[in-house]
């Protein structure tokens, strides 16, 4: 009887938040190490992927790469083919555009398929934008929610601002969310309209970057002196104590 070939593994690789500074700053040397045995990636752009590894790993030849593209265009029924390398024993890389895959990131759907098929999945340390503004707002770390992208409607997007803050102060859990970069001011001003005076929100803009903008002041406070949070990546937190 054939014993089947082992499974490759599925490697989620972190990248940087953000374009500036040394890649090798922010990364562990695992991360480098993963790249030199990887040929084949799930990414979310081929242009930016390449530019990484490169960056990472200069001597990788780009010829070599097998890069397969999971963005908002790819329909689920070809989510399972990408994991073929690894039934076939190879590895493969899986990558967000910024910081941690899977999380607030569409890898997360191939996560799932690799368990499925019984593919081990291996997470590399590397950059979160969400715990790295948690850490750095001072607001409760043992019980904190993040809520993804809030309503496009601006009445339901205040009723959802509203029921986070009410959330926080019964449950004592800090509330996270994002919104498009492009539209951070806008999100910002419904914040400052929806919520209470007393009520502390942190805004977490270019984490990482010199540009870095990460403070936290009652919504009283940040109507005094509004930042322009205009496309800068940027985590919010509410918490009504």
């Amino acid at each position: 009887m054939n014993t089947p070939s082992p499974k490759g593994k599925l490697y989620l690789l972190p990248v940087p938040l953000g374009e500036e500074g040394d890649t090798k700053d922010v990364l562990p040397q695992a991360v480098e190490r993963a790249i030199e045995f990887i040929d084949h990636y799930i990414v979310e752009n081929d242009k930016t992927a390449r530019r990484f590894i490169k960056a990472i790993l200069p001597t990788k030849k780009q010829p070599d790469l097998k890069l397969s593209v999971l963005n908002k265009h790819t329909k689920p029924s070809e989510h399972s083919g990408f994991l073929q390398p690894c039934m076939e024993g190879k590895n493969v890389g899986l990558m967000s555009e910024a910081g941690c895959p899977g999380v607030a990131d569409p890898g997360a759907a191939i996560v799932k398929i690799a368990h499925e098929k019984g593919i081990q999945v291996v997470p590399l340390v590397g950059p979160s934008s969400i715990l790295l503004a948690m850490m750095a707002s001072g607001m409760n770390g043992q019980s904190f929610a993040f809520n993804g992208y809030l309503p496009i409607e601006k009445g339901e997007k205040r009723a959802a601002l509203r029921n986070f803050e009410k959330l926080s102060q019964d449950k004592s859990q800090s509330q996270l969310f994002i919104e498009t970069p492009f539209r951070n001011n806008k999100m910002l001003e419904e914040v400052l309209l929806a919520l209470q005076p007393t009520t502390h929100l942190c805004i977490a803009a270019d984490i990482t970057q010199p540009t870095e903008l990460i403070k936290t002041k009652t919504v009283a406070q940040w109507k005094k002196e509004v930042p322009d949070l205009h496309n800068r990546p940027c985590i919010f937190i509410i918490h009504k104590f």
